[in-house]
């Protein structure tokens, strides 16, 4: 359990590290952070749909859970609908597609509301 606990840490402070990279590197050359987080959400998406078939190894915790939960959430989000899709549950997928973005939109307002009202 412990070696497990390790390699998810050490996967997902990668996977934090580059985030943070790539946002630099894109502020650095002039270009709106949503095209970097666009770009790192379809690369760990991308990483993720490589790993599923490995799913009972290490290297699962390490690359998928760890480095693709630091790197992007919207990974993990990506895969499991395209395994809720690929196993015939296509409205759940889109109730959890739809619910998911919305509700994630609709938190970042309330943050958004929240914090200029209390915050400031």
């Amino acid at each position: 359990m412990i070696k497990n606990i390790l390699l998810v840490g050490a996967g997902g402070a990668l996977g934090s590290i580059a985030r943070y990279l790539i946002t630099c590197l894109f502020t650095y050359l002039s270009i709106c952070s949503e095209l970097a987080t666009l770009l790192v959400n379809i690369v760990g998406s991308f990483i993720i749909g490589l790993l599923i078939p490995a799913s009972q190894s290490p290297l699962y915790l390490l690359l998928a859970i760890g480095f693709c939960g630091g790197f992007t959430t919207f990974s993990t989000f990506s895969a499991q609908a395209f395994q809720m899709m690929q196993s015939g549950q296509r409205l759940s997928a889109i109730v959890y597609i739809l619910a998911s973005v919305l509700i994630s939109i609709a938190f970042v307002f309330l943050g958004v509301y929240l914090s200029e009202k209390y915050i400031k």
